[in-house]
């Protein structure tokens, strides 16, 4: 893809949208950085002026993006907004950071989407394949943006990349290797019409596939098993619920893998180390990954037996043992009805879940029997804790916090020996902080000066 000499416009000053900015001008292309906030909000504005690059923020003036021989946006900014449709009209192409890294990246590529279990599924991965001796680097969704993974890419390597549907929406020429679909569940229904649209978007990890590839799909998940209809690859399917005629299946306590030749023992759960129903989906689908990429068994077995997890999914924070014991779990990930859900399945009762933020256009009723089940007191927080409290009347108690020092305050309040105080949203952060990240650090900092004031 060539871009000297070309007019540039990348749409978002988030981390991918810097990353992109700074790529494509090293690459001769005269870039303007374009951003709803004012220009006096974006912080890395000098920065990229001191490159050589135009900063325009306030807005998105039609004239910018029709003037314009490329537009990439990044993956906050809504394809939906009516500069990218006059852009598109007038004949500019639109696409996202993931597909500008794509065409230049080099080596294979294992890219994995899905509503819920996506960062520890790609760490995972990323592990299994380093550790079997393959070189591998991370990136994507999960933190490190895919276009500054360019200049170390190879082409016996491999790229394992997060995808969320936002990035996915304007991809053309990607083409995933090994694609994994973990599952779709409702979520980021404030961006999208309809659960068709939103699937659709995750669809796009297909598109480019062929019959030397491999897609990976949850056959206990209706949507995602349906997508098989939607790829050339090889599929393997995996399911926790039931043995498969192909694929990845629980079989008592072992992960079997099945295929014409026979089938194997792959590890036993007992050797995950981490809690819930759903990390064991997340570990086959991961194994079923290895497996495509030519990852040992032995070394495979060893890495799941060694892999804690990631930081805000189902985290151990500190358990106070002056209130008798009661456990701190951050799960700041849980940014969706149904990843709240596995965080609560996979305790048997006794939490004290703190639940809100800002609302995604979710329904939060499902959450009911299992609060009824296994929670002794709701905390709500955020812009959508009155919605939520509608949803969850005639549960258990429900209790208010301004803040989150003081919803945890109230946790250890309310909690009694072996009680878990979880946080699991079940909504986006951005009402009240900058992402999941930092509400997740913010809770932690909380327990642990609660964990210092009782020692």
């Amino acid at each position: 893809m060539e871009v000297g000499d070309k007019n540039i416009l990348v749409v978002g000053l988030a981390r991918s949208g810097v990353a992109a900015a700074e790529f494509l001008a090293a690459r001769g292309a005269r870039v303007t950085v374009n951003d709803a906030k004012a220009e006096e909000e974006l912080k890395d504005a000098p920065g990229l002026r001191a490159k050589g690059i135009e900063v325009i923020g306030g807005g998105h003036p039609r004239e910018l993006f029709e003037n314009s021989d490329l537009i990439v946006v990044s993956p906050g900014v809504p394809l939906a907004l009516e500069a990218f449709r006059q852009a598109k009209a007038a004949g500019v192409p639109v696409i996202s950071e993931i597909e500008l890294a794509a065409r230049f990246l080099r080596g294979r590529l294992v890219g994995i989407t899905g509503s819920n279990g996506k960062t520890t599924t790609t760490t995972l991965i990323g592990e299994l394949l380093k550790n079997a001796g393959l070189p591998t680097q991370v990136g994507g969704n999960i933190g490190t943006p895919l276009i500054s993974l360019v200049e170390t890419s190879r082409d016996d390597g491999i790229t394992v990349v997060e995808l969320s549907s936002f990035q996915l929406e304007a991809v053309h020429q990607l083409h995933a290797n090994v694609a994994l679909l973990l599952n779709i569940t409702p979520d980021h229904l404030d961006r999208y019409a309809s659960m068709d649209d939103y699937a659709a978007a995750k669809a796009n990890i297909f598109i480019n596939q062929t019959p030397n590839d491999v897609a990976v799909l949850n056959a206990d998940n209706g949507w995602a098993a349906k997508m098989s209809a939607r790829t050339t690859a090889q599929v393997i399917s995996f399911s926790r619920l039931r043995e498969l005629e192909k694929g990845l299946f629980l079989r008592g306590d072992e992960i079997i893998e099945r295929n014409a030749k026979g089938e194997r023992i792959l590890l036993s759960r007992a050797e995950i180390q981490l809690p819930g129903d759903h990390n064991v989906e997340n570990v086959m689908a991961a194994l079923a990954a290895g497996v495509a990429c030519g990852a040992s068994l032995d070394s495979m077995r060893q890495t799941v037996g060694n892999f804690k997890g990631v930081e805000h999914r189902l985290e151990f924070v500190a358990e106070i043992p002056k209130t008798g014991g009661v456990r701190f779990y951050n799960d700041s990930k849980a940014t969706n009805v149904d990843a709240a859900i596995k965080c609560l399945e996979a305790f048997p009762g006794g939490v004290i879940v703190i639940l809100g933020g800002k609302d995604k256009g979710s329904d939060y009723a499902p959450l009911a029997p299992l609060v009824r089940e296994r929670c002794e007191h709701v905390i709500l927080i955020g812009a959508a804790a009155d919605k939520i409290a509608a949803a969850l009347e005639n549960t258990r108690p429900l209790h208010r916090a301004a803040t989150m020092p003081e919803a945890v305050r109230l946790g250890l309040k309310l909690g009694k020996p072996g009680h878990t105080v979880l946080l699991a949203p079940a909504c986006a952060s951005f009402d009240m902080f900058d992402n999941y990240e930092h509400r997740g650090r913010v809770f932690k900092d909380s327990v642990r000066a609660l964990a210092d004031k009782q020692e």
